[in-house]
């Protein structure tokens, strides 16, 4: 596969993209492609001592998305930023995928311009994958929709669902509404009228789950409007580095608790991978016709490295395709709920 990334991208820039970079075309079969200003990208690959790297090509894109910058006005303005000619290699088939960690609200602007959503697809999602006891599951929408009406939360649903396929090769993944309990009578209004429309779009649908469920992996996939489904995103991450910070404080009050911790290393060590978003480098935004991952501003190395491995694995098993046809199998579906709305 031929991955496009956007070499500025980010908080810390260059760097850790680049170095992403080089341990992907390392360690994978997949092809590269950095996006952005080519001197700067070539100077930070002498840098890192790769002046001529096997299976890294360079796209030149003289502009740069401001982080802080109104997502609509610095894509059409700087049509030539590393954003806007990274989606666009996706879309004339010179890239498979395209990766960013810079400005989030640009990144699904760029997609939607260049890349259009998918026939029948009313609005994209963000799909974040989250680590649970039972493996992975994946939340959305994780942000790009803050209000939604029920037939966008039964189309989340059928992304998810292929989403899931895709990744880990699930056959029938389970698919959870996010509620306030376990009973179909408790919720607000959007969640009653979502029930019954996820119930006939053909998913394994568990039905409503609680906050609690998503780190017991209850359901492969968790479904919620994108508002609720950032704040939990965020809890999810917030609590995962408390934990982590609290254990540390505790170790270090006495030396017996050093003593048995330096035994424990090892399991620590295998509990902070586990329990890191960074395994899957970033969120997918489900619902245009790319691959497209969103990623986490303070981005690693390591993250870049996985975000190319899992676009290489999301555009080999034919995701856009999937959700394609799912789409159009459930397009009257969702268009009669429409009409019965309005």
């Amino acid at each position: 596969m031929r991955i496009a990334l956007d070499a500025h991208g980010g908080d810390f820039g260059l760097k850790p993209n680049i170095e992403g970079a080089l341990l992907a075309a390392k360690k994978l079969q997949h092809e590269v492609i950095l996006v952005g200003r080519d001197p700067e990208i070539r100077e930070e690959l002498r840098r890192q001592g790769a002046a001529d790297p096997a299976k890294i090509t360079i796209v030149h894109a003289p502009h740069v998305v401001d982080m802080a910058g109104e997502p609509v006005a610095e894509c059409r303005s700087k049509p030539d930023s590393s954003l806007m000619i990274g989606a666009g290699l996706v879309h004339e088939g010179k890239a498979d995928a395209f990766i960013s960690a810079g400005n989030s609200g640009a990144v699904m602007v760029a997609a939607m311009l260049k890349l259009k959503r998918i026939p029948g697809v009313i609005r994209p999602a963000l799909a974040a994958p989250l680590p649970t006891m039972k493996g992975t599951c994946v939340l959305l929408d994780a942000g790009a929709n803050m209000d939604c009406k029920p037939w966008h939360l039964a189309q989340f649903a059928v992304m998810g669902s292929v989403y899931m396929k895709s990744l880990l090769k699930l056959e029938n993944p389970s698919v959870g509404l996010l509620s306030i309990g376990e009973e179909e009578t408790k919720g607000n209004t959007l969640v009653q009228e979502t029930l019954p429309l996820i119930k006939n779009m053909g998913v394994n649908f568990y039905g409503p789950v609680e906050g609690r469920d998503i780190p017991e992996g209850l359901t492969d996939v968790v479904v919620a409007d994108g508002f609720t489904g950032n704040v939990a995103l965020k809890l999810y991450e917030g609590s995962a580095k408390t934990v982590f910070k609290m254990l540390k404080e505790q170790i270090m009050r006495k030396f017996t608790y050093k003593i048995g911790a330096m035994l424990m290393r090892k399991l620590f060590a295998d509990m902070k991978v586990k329990m890191s978003v960074d395994i899957y480098g970033g969120a997918p935004l489900l619902g245009v016709n790319g691959v497209v991952m969103v990623c986490h501003g303070k981005i690693t190395a390591n993250a870049v490295y996985n975000s190319v491995r899992v676009c290489g694995d999301l555009a080999a098993a034919g995701m856009v395709t999937h959700i394609k046809k799912q789409m159009e199998q459930v397009k009257d579906k969702i268009s009669a709920a429409k009409e019965q709305e309005e």
